[in-house]
Order: C-alpha cells, then sequence, then structure tokens
C-alpha cells in the first residue's frame, strides 16, 4: 500500500547515538591546536556545519583549505574513536525496513561531510534505505537554517506538511519545524526537557509504527 507521506533522517544522534564520540572528538583536536574544550562549545558541538564549529571554537575565519584541513583531521579522529563501537539506534533498521515494505520515501539531511555518511551507513548496513542523502556539501548555510530541509522536502515530493522530520538536536529540530515539517525528537543527545516543543518524543525506534506516523499528520 502507498502512503502518502515522506520521513527524512539525521544522521548524527538519530542513524547512531554518537554525541559523546563527537564531544571526545572536538576535544582532542582542539587539545593539539592549543584550545580549551569548555560546557559552551560542547553545547554548541551539534546541528551545525563543520566550518560553522571550527570558526567559532578558533575564534576566526577560515579558508577553504583550513576548513577542509582541519575538519579531516577532527572528523578522523571521530572515526577512530567510533569505529569498534559504533551500531545503529535500537529498533532503527527494523524501522526503515518497515518503511520500505510500505512505500514511504525516505532521505537523509545531514550536516555531516561525505566521508561520515559513508563510514556511517556502510558500519550500520542502513544505505540501502535511503533514496536520497544531502550533507554539509549541499548547502550554504547549516541548521538551524531550514535549506538543507527544504531541498530534502522537495526531492521527496510530498510538501513539508506530508513529511516528517527526526532529529535529535535543538539546532535540527528549529531547521525541521522552519521548513514547516512535522517533527519526531530522540533523546539520545538531549532530555526530552532540554528540547523545543515538538510532534513526538521518542527514546529509539521500536515503537513507531505506520499509525503512530500517520497520527502526527
Amino acid at each position: 500500500m502507498f502512503q502518502n507521506f515522506a520521513v527524512i533522517f539525521d544522521m548524527d544522534g538519530v542513524i547512531v547515538d554518537n554525541s559523546s564520540f563527537h564531544v571526545r572528538a572536538w576535544n582532542l583536536f582542539l587539545q593539539s591546536k592549543g584550545v580549551i574544550f569548555n560546557e559552551d562549545m560542547k553545547r554548541k558541538v551539534f546541528g551545525s556545519t563543520n566550518r560553522e564549529h571550527l570558526e567559532f571554537f578558533l575564534k576566526r575565519k577560515l579558508s577553504d583549505l583550513q576548513v577542509q584541513e582541519y575538519e579531516n583531521e577532527k572528523e578522523q579522529i571521530y572515526r577512530n574513536l567510533y569505529e569498534s563501537e559504533i551500531k545503529p539506534v535500537r529498533g532503527l533498521v527494523s524501522f526503515l525496513t518497515l518503511l520500505t515494505e510500505n512505500n514511504i520515501p525516505v532521505a537523509l539531511a545531514t550536516s555531516a561531510p561525505k566521508v561520515n555518511i559513508d563510514f556511517v551507513l556502510e558500519k550500520t548496513g542502513t544505505l540501502k534505505f535511503f533514496h536520497r542523502i544531502f550533507d554539509a556539501s549541499s548547502v550554504l548555510k547549516g541548521k538551524p537554517d531550514p535549506e538543507i530541509y527544504h531541498k530534502a522536502i522537495d526531492s521527496l515530493g510530498m510538501g513539508p506538511g506530508r513529511t516528517i522530520i527526526i532529529e535529535d538536536s535543538v539546532n535540527g529540530i528549529h531547521a525541521a519545524q522552519a521548513a514547516g515539517a512535522k517533527v519526531i525528537a530522540i533523546t539520545t543527545t538531549h532530555q526530552a526537557d532540554e528540547l523545543p516543543t515538538v510532534d513526538l518524543i521518542i527514546s529509539d525506534f521500536e515503537k513507531l509504527t505506520i499509525p503512530v506516523l500517520r497520527k502526527l499528520l
């Protein structure tokens, strides 16, 4: 049966529960640059692009070459830390299978660089589920700007009112809401009381069903 709605996933904190590994990687990277990674920085790690993170943390504008060099360095640290621990969020693969079986269009829209997307989707065996993939290179502005979600919604053809976005970060939630979609927040990166008001809050994917999704629309 064809379902007339679409689902878009963020990646970090949604496909995988990896926020602590990104925090550790930023800490090690910034230490190597003589920068102390404080609590305020930790709160700003999630949702934006690496260029935005790097320029905020290092307190200066960077050339494209510098951004690429620093991004490669930091993300290699992250992958080295996470490779032996990586696994999909509980219930994710069954949920993605359910969406596929019900002919529901699915996309991935993440601020992560392509090398991390390849790493995560390969290691979790989830690449086959995503009809469209949008990454940091797809947009000029990172979340909370809704640009990436506008593009992902347009690509799936259901319109914002028939699209559900699954997010973990405050920036991501704001971006999804600004794009006009329904929003499910997953509590991997933040506790429920730290999140903006959304349409549904989940801790994992085990209880997500087609009827649950349809009630959001």
